[in-house]
């Protein structure tokens, strides 16, 4: 937006500069013409004076001593036809095209006095003339070849000053339009910010009031907004904590007194529906628990936002750690599970050199296992794999399957809320633990990517960026890098 509006401000700074340029030359050339033509009028009028003087009297001595004089002055040729006879002086020959034009339009008592406008690189000879005699006889004419030379020089000094003045001038209207619209566009921006930053969030600082009126006010406006709906936010994911929280002590009551009534229960019908009693609990149960691990996932990933657009103290980034040790941990604690369903688990050897990732010990080995569990609970009797790689400025963690896997449109759905494909309804399950991994991975500064595994299954990728992760050498027992 800056440089289109940038754009159009300069195209109209320059479209004025050249206009007021293009009036300044034009009248300095009609000035400049305007002072030789009457100059030269007037020695037009003098000489052709002389000359009927010289009709008069029949002698053309002093005529000729006039027109060598101001020959001689200016080098500008002059031609007289006295009657019969034809005075020539500067050089100027009466047998030159426009000088027989000139004379034969004075015979007819025909003047031509007016000189074309000068440009500052066209021809410097122009022609003027004017008959002389009686009221009722031409007597003669004179013919002037006018030099502009010197006129012309003086306007290519014009043409260079005003220039220079247009290139000033244009370069300073050009400073006033950045300053301009930035001035006008800095509020713009500052809101585009805002917004995105909202919507990542969850919350936005205030905005600096400045700018045009209108985009203060909407500034102001839009903080009120930004509060309203942070708070709203935050007292909407605080009242879904503190409800799954609070429910769990009456839940854990509720199991205790059926935990009792098993005890006194005598029919097998009747431990049936409390046994079918107890499994409902224990889901109730899981989803509260997903409820709280989603919602901390949540704050940590708004928190890991704020940090990112801030980059103060307050909110320091978790100190870069080798993720294969967790990931081996992860591996060991999920084998028991995987091994009642039939699965096996191959864990990759560690990378020749150990990535460190900024990643928070505790929520990277949280990812970790979410993502083996769900992996050994959808994919029975498959190969679990688990790596990490470092490729190309990326760390990437990652477990897959060669189970049934997931199709493109269910790919798409996998991280939503609450969201499990219907080939696994039977299987137990909240349908959360996508969306906790990849709000975790979010909070980290990297990213869960969940695509198809070759020849099928499903493979979770974890993907830390360039910034969030320094690979370092092994060294020697001496304390020099290996060669």
């Amino acid at each position: 937006m800056r440089l289109r509006v940038l754009g159009v401000l300069s195209v109209l700074c320059l479209v004025v500069v050249f206009l007021i340029s293009g009036t300044i030359l034009t009248s300095a050339s009609r000035e400049l013409t305007q002072e030789l033509q009457i100059n030269r009028a007037a020695s037009l009028n003098r000489l052709a004076q002389v000359a009927f003087d010289a009709a008069g009297d029949g002698d053309n001595v002093r005529l000729q001593r006039e027109m060598d004089t101001y020959a001689a002055l200016y080098g500008e040729g002059i031609v007289v036809r006295v009657q019969q006879d034809t005075l020539e002086s500067g050089g100027l020959p009466a047998e030159r095209p426009d000088v027989q034009n000139a004379l034969s339009l004075a015979r007819l008592n025909v003047s031509g006095t007016s000189l074309e406008p000068l440009e500052p690189f066209g021809t410097d000879s122009h022609v003027i003339f004017r008959p002389f005699g009686s009221a009722s006889q031409v007597l003669g004419a004179v013919v002037l070849d006018v030099h502009a030379d010197k006129a012309q020089q003086k306007l290519r000094e014009r043409w260079l000053l005003v220039g220079i003045a247009a290139l000033a001038l244009a370069a300073v209207l050009l400073v006033a339009a950045a300053r301009v619209t930035g001035w006008v566009l800095r509020p713009v921006l500052r809101l585009d910010s805002a917004v995105h930053e909202l919507e990542r969030t969850g919350r936005t600082g205030r905005l600096p009031e400045d700018g045009p009126p209108e985009l203060r006010e909407l500034s102001r406006s839009f903080t009120a907004m930004a509060r309203t709906v942070s708070a709203s936010m935050a007292a909407q994911r605080q009242l879904i904590a503190d409800t799954s929280h609070q429910l769990r002590n009456p839940v854990g009551a509720l199991r205790l007194r059926l935990d009792l009534l098993q005890l006194e229960l005598k029919t097998a019908r009747e431990h049936d529906a409390a046994e079918q009693a107890m499994a409902e609990l224990e889901r109730v149960e899981e989803i509260l628990d997903g409820v709280l691990k989603l919602a901390a996932a949540e704050h940590r990933a708004s928190e890991g936002y704020l940090r990112a657009a801030v980059r103060s103290a307050d909110h320091a980034p978790a100190q870069p750690v080798d993720p294969y040790p967790i990931l081996q941990g992860e591996v060991e604690r999920a084998a028991p599970l995987a091994e009642k369903a039939g699965c096996g688990l191959v864990l990759a050897p560690p990378p020749r050199l150990p990535a460190l990732v900024a990643c928070h010990p505790e929520e990277l080995a949280q990812m970790a296992g979410e993502l083996l569990n769900n992996a050994v609970k959808y994919a029975p009797g498959a190969i679990i794999r688990v790596a990490v790689r470092p490729h190309r400025g990326r760390v990437t963690v990652e477990v897959s399957d060669d189970g049934p896997g997931l199709s493109d449109a269910e790919l798409t759905s996998a991280t939503s809320r609450f969201w499990r494909s219907p080939r696994h309804s039977s299987v137990p399950g909240t349908g959360l633990g996508m969306t906790i991994v990849e709000e975790l991975a979010a909070a980290n500064g990297g990213r869960l990517v969940l695509s198809k595994a070759a020849p099928h299954g499903l493979s979770a990728r974890i993907e830390f960026s360039a910034s969030a992760f320094i690979v370092v050498a092994p060294t020697s027992s001496e304390g020099g890098p290996l060669a």
